[in-house]
């Protein structure tokens, strides 16, 4: 008998046979760990969904109720189907509230877009006070809209505002920002634009702060300029980012409505002015609720302008894809 076959006999364990592994023991809990495991992903996730429901899935489905009915505010409607929208189809303000929304949109949006993208550019690099001006990015978005809206109400005074004073220095006559279609939407633009562009210059500067600094190495051992580098990295790899800006500026801009109602005043005037030159389709949703008492062609508007923010989101989405793929 060798040592080691003197050892395991001593052990108790047969000389001449393999070792078997114990026979593995049922782990405790093992039916509460399987139904936490299935149950708490659920749990997790439940109260997003019933808040979804209770404050948004509800009110949209009976919103589209209400739009079926002629229906006075505070007062019982009459089942009329999609007359409503029959109407509103032909209803001559609702087209121009459209265009002036668009309008507004694309003069506000695309600057908004650009100059905060260009502004992320600057502050992501090394400079001096990068922190103090990175600070002031969200100095507008937490200032009051009415406080916004009565300097720029200054601002764009007929008379003596800042924005006729340094236009007379090209010899230009005082413009009446609130008379014409694209004076007020100049003005409203501005407005919105120096509301936000920070708000997405903080989105585009953290989504730089994520890019590996091996591919800016790399293109400037191969050559490239700080623009090229610009637009052949930075630009291809915030694709993703500048989608959901685009998205959600195409949401707020679209519900636009503090802005122009303040710029006319604030005096609860929703019709934007004499000629409803700026009147948007939040504001003429606000008139037939609360100037016109008509619940039911308000939520027929509600719900046209939840479809028209479906289809810009849509389109814009499509085109920002194709441009951020395209080489």
């Amino acid at each position: 008998m060798t040592p080691n076959t003197a050892d395991r006999t001593r052990r108790g364990r047969p000389a001449h046979s393999h070792a078997q592994p114990p026979p593995p023991r049922k782990a405790r809990g093992t039916f509460g760990t399987r139904l936490d495991m299935k149950t708490s992903p659920y749990l997790y996730v439940a109260p997003f969904f019933v808040i979804f429901l209770i404050f948004q899935l509800y009110p949209l489905v009976y919103t589209f109720w209400v739009s079926l009915h002629n229906q006075p505010l505070g007062g019982e409607g009459e089942f009329v189907g999609a007359d409503n929208f029959t109407a509103l189809m032909k209803d001559e303000q609702f087209w121009n509230s459209v265009y002036n929304t668009l309008g507004i949109f694309v003069v506000s949006t695309v600057p908004q877009l650009l100059i905060g993208l260009y502004l992320a550019n600057a502050l992501n690099r090394k400079l001096r006070g990068r922190g103090f001006f990175r600070m002031t990015m969200a100095v507008p978005i937490i200032t009051s809209t009415a406080a916004v809206a009565i300097i720029f109400g200054q601002i764009y005074n007929r008379d003596f505002g800042i924005a006729n004073w340094v236009l007379g220095w090209f010899g230009v006559e005082n413009i009446d920002w609130r008379a014409t279609k694209w004076a007020s939407w100049i003005a409203i633009s501005t407005m919105v634009d120096w509301r936000w562009t920070g708000y997405n210059t903080l989105i585009y500067l953290a989504s730089m702060q994520s890019i590996p600094k091996d591919l800016y190495e790399s293109a400037a051992l191969d050559g490239a300029s700080a623009r090229r580098q610009f637009w052949q990295i930075t630009v291809p790899m915030l694709r993703p980012t500048i989608i959901f800006t685009v998205i959600i500026s195409t949401i707020g801009g679209l519900q636009l409505f503090a802005e122009p109602l303040m710029f006319s005043s604030g005096s609860g005037n929703y019709t934007g002015g004499t000629l409803r030159q700026y009147q948007t389709v939040t504001m003429y949703l606000f008139e037939n609720m609360f100037t016109r008492f008509n619940l039911g062609y308000a939520a027929t508007v509600a719900w046209a302008l939840f479809l028209l923010i479906v289809i810009v989101a849509f389109i814009n989405y499509l085109l920002t894809r194709r441009i951020g793929s395209a080489k």
